[in-house]
């Protein structure tokens, strides 16, 4: 058992690794160009974050079916469940294109961007949702495809997007210049477009990858859409929504609130914009290894689940447990020690590196309690439990972030440090909550299905 976590959750690791990189690069070689530059970048990244968590919710309700149902055994269902996958991919990728296009201009200002860097902003932002649909197919047959055990193939697909978003950032962003290595001088060509050509190279690349899962989707020996009808298909989609609609509503419940806990942010100002973007980015690499074995644990679960096996469902959270407790220790230590060096790896700004090492040292003290909640949420998803994490973030977002931020910067003005004091108060509430469910047994179904037939027993 220890080696399918291993073997799952290692290329899910490097694919997030992969992703979170594309956000390190950009953030990075934009950060050259100055604070307001970091600013246009970040400023409507948690818009993003709203987009895609629609996307992944869907995502989560085909992972839950096709991995019960290759769990048990039944091929033919998992392929329907893919083609239907397929549909929704050109349904959801063609809505999320419209969407996001349509409202560009207006983004920046629901989100409170300065005045002076708007324009910018939205230019961004455009750019980078034009090929939503490719995006969508990565995100659905990337979860497809891990659904099957084959976590491979999206990890390949992420470096080969990271290798050509950084070669295009090279060519795109900075105007052409001579550049020394190794003591050798040559002439590096570039376009010079600055903020615009980080987004044409980061819409590219994702393009690029969207187009390369889908190929390797269609090639695939087990899950393969080719002949599936693509008409919708009620017995399919109907269990996955089931799943895929609560997520949702919590993904679109947490992701409104980053929306309005960013917007909170960006009304203090460039230097807390910025500090906050830059944190985040850096946050969100030491949260891979507790995503990565999410994912391990959602299949698993799932799988364990459609055989039926409540013993295999048990050993699967102690083994997950003390595995992601120990990989968040280490990732928080690191976390903590680091900040000030890998804040400046994004800004020359002292006053950016100050408080974003500030937040970051709060934030890392709070990872392995986070780790914990990931895990179990992740085992509750991939048996179909969405209705606890569900009420659990959205409450835990808005009644205990957005208030608390609200109060904080808004009434009190006491700044950043104060709005991630909230987020923090967040993360350690759904560690409790998600400690009460573990510990009642409740995130199994297996366990209730148990005490059913025990009952009808002993009637």
């Amino acid at each position: 058992m220890a080696a399918a976590i291993i073997s799952l959750a290692w290329p899910t690791i490097i694919e997030q690794v992969m992703q979170t990189a594309v956000q390190y690069i950009d953030t990075a070689m934009v950060g050259y160009l100055g604070t307001y530059a970091t600013a246009a970048v970040g400023a409507t990244s948690t818009v993003g974050w709203l987009i895609f968590s629609t996307i992944s919710a869907i995502g989560v309700g085909f992972l839950s079916f096709i991995a019960r149902a290759c769990g048990a055994n039944d091929r033919d269902s998992a392929r329907r469940a893919v083609s239907q996958a397929v549909l929704a991919v050109l349904v959801v990728g063609t809505v999320m294109t419209v969407l996001p296009l349509s409202l560009s201009r207006a983004v920046p200002v629901w989100m409170q961007v300065d005045e002076n860097i708007r324009d910018l902003a939205s230019k961004y932002f455009f750019i980078l949702y034009l090929p939503m649909l490719p995006r969508a197919a990565s995100v659905i047959f990337g979860t497809v495809l891990r659904a099957a055990g084959d976590t491979k193939t999206p990890m390949k697909v992420g470096i080969i997007v990271n290798v050509i978003n950084v070669v295009l950032n090279f060519l795109l962003i900075y105007p052409t210049r001579q550049i020394n290595v190794f003591s050798l001088e040559f002439t590096m060509p570039g376009a010079g477009f600055g903020v615009v050509g980080a987004a044409v190279a980061s819409a590219i690349a994702f393009a690029v990858g969207g187009v390369m899962i889908t190929r390797a989707l269609w090639k695939h020996p087990l899950v393969s859409p080719r002949g599936s009808s693509l008409r919708p298909d009620p017995s399919i989609l109907r269990p996955c929504l089931k799943i895929a609609f609560p997520n949702m509503l919590q993904r679109m419940g947490t992701s409104f609130g980053f929306v309005a806990f960013a917007a909170m942010i960006n009304s203090i100002g460039e230097t807390a914009t910025a500090a906050h973007t830059i944190a985040n980015t850096v946050e969100s690499a030491f949260y891979i290894p507790g995503y990565g074995m999410q994912t391990a644990a959602s299949t698993l679960a799932g799988n364990a689940y459609g055989a039926g096996d409540r013993q295999r469902m048990k050993k699967l959270a102690a083994m997950f447990i003390p595995i992601e407790a120990g990989l968040m220790i280490v990732s928080g230590a690191l976390l903590f020690i680091f900040a000030p060096a890998l804040i400046g790896l994004f800004s020359s700004s002292e006053d950016v590196r100050q408080l974003g090492s500030t937040v970051l040292r709060m934030v890392a003290v709070s990872e392995p309690f986070y780790g914990f909640s990931i895990i179990i949420e992740g085992m509750m998803l991939g048996v179909g439990k969405t209705r606890e994490p569900f009420v659990f973030n959205v409450a835990g977002m808005w009644c205990v972030r957005i208030v608390g931020t609200f109060i904080f910067t808004q009434v009190f003005s006491l700044g950043l440090v104060s709005a991630w004091a909230c987020m923090i108060a967040h993360n350690l509430l759904l560690f409790v909550l998600y400690l009460i469910v573990y510990l009642t047994g409740k995130w199994n179904p297996l366990n209730s299905a148990a005490k059913q037939a025990d009952a009808a027993q002993a009637r």
